[in-house]
């Protein structure tokens, strides 16, 4: 069973997921927040300002910057409640509606993604190693829909861009997350951000509506750079085709694994036999360290 993109109609759209506006703490208005993502080649940009209500609730209504070959995904970063250690949950929600009711003092995280599931919106765990979320934690949340396993500010902010750990062992214990990569774009010159992060996302239409549904079905792999081209499960095997990269990986619960390296590959074929994993996932890496990753892909 999986849920990979690449044998979906449509084609591929390139997205980020989690961007700030002067609506709560990024430096750019939200017109040219979108601007700019359109002008670097992006399909789409869900901007997600902190919903709390320092900032007055902004829901940013990014209606007016589409266009024909760009569009938004209304969304938001939700705030509620504490986690664990005590942090102010962050809650990535994108496809949300422009009246989503505002917090309550009481509410708390696992409440407010609740609200935004039944909404229908995509609901992830935003970086967890940037505030280090516990298994509990993400667990508590019910069925979100993915884990935030790269988030490119964090990279330059506490150097704890990638969170795939608690991802890896969440996913060992059969519980079933996609992955999404994102920039969380501000727009402070301390940090190198922009484009740091996204998602690919397989749908055969750029409508705001179908992207969501695409993503909640895992419909998308996430990725810092190069590119997955294919990604078959066949008799045992798992075939990949990619942009040129230097090492491959598939790897499992624990320390399952089978990798390859080389110099500018582009495909690979991994035998499975005594893999002894329910599941796997793909990673690509290429000469500048970039990596892409599919979702998990669960097996037999």
């Amino acid at each position: 069973m999986h849920t990979l993109p690449f044998d979906q109609p449509g084609r591929f759209w390139k997205g980020n997921l989690h961007a700030h506006s002067t609506l709560s703490d990024g430096r750019l208005s939200l017109e040219d927040v979108c601007r700019l993502y359109a002008e670097e080649g992006y399909d789409f940009l869900s901007l997600t300002d902190h919903f709390l209500e320092s900032y007055g609730w902004p829901i940013a209504d990014t209606r007016l910057c589409r266009s024909e070959d760009f569009t938004t995904i209304i969304g938001a970063e939700l705030h509620a409640g504490r986690t664990e250690l005590g942090e102010i949950w962050h809650i990535l929600a994108v496809g949300l509606p422009l009246d989503f009711a505002r917090a309550t003092p009481q509410e708390t995280g696992p409440e407010i993604a609740a609200r935004a599931l039944a909404v229908g919106a995509f609901v992830a765990a935003a970086h967890p190693n940037w505030y280090s979320l516990s298994e509990g934690d993400i667990l508590s949340l019910g069925n979100i829909d993915a884990i935030e396993i790269y988030n490119g500010v964090s990279a330059d902010h506490n150097d704890r861009a990638e969170s795939w750990h608690v991802a890896d062992v969440l996913l060992g214990k059969g519980h079933r997350y996609s992955a999404c990569a994102c920039d969380d774009y501000h727009a402070n010159p301390a940090n190198h951000d922009f484009g740091r992060g996204w998602v690919w996302v397989k749908s055969e239409s750029l409508e705001p509506d179908a992207l969501v549904t695409a993503l909640k079905a895992g419909h998308y792999y996430a990725s810092t750079g190069p590119q997955i081209h294919d990604v078959r499960v066949e008799d045992g095997s798992i075939f990949v085709r990619c942009s040129p990269v230097e090492r491959i990986w598939v790897t499992g619960i624990a320390s399952r694994t089978r990798r390859t390296n080389g110099c500018a590959i582009t495909e690979a074929e991994f035998n499975l036999d005594n893999f002894n994993s329910p599941f796997c996932r793909v990673t690509i890496r290429d000469v500048h360290g970039r990596q892409a990753w599919t979702n998990p892909i669960w097996l037999g």
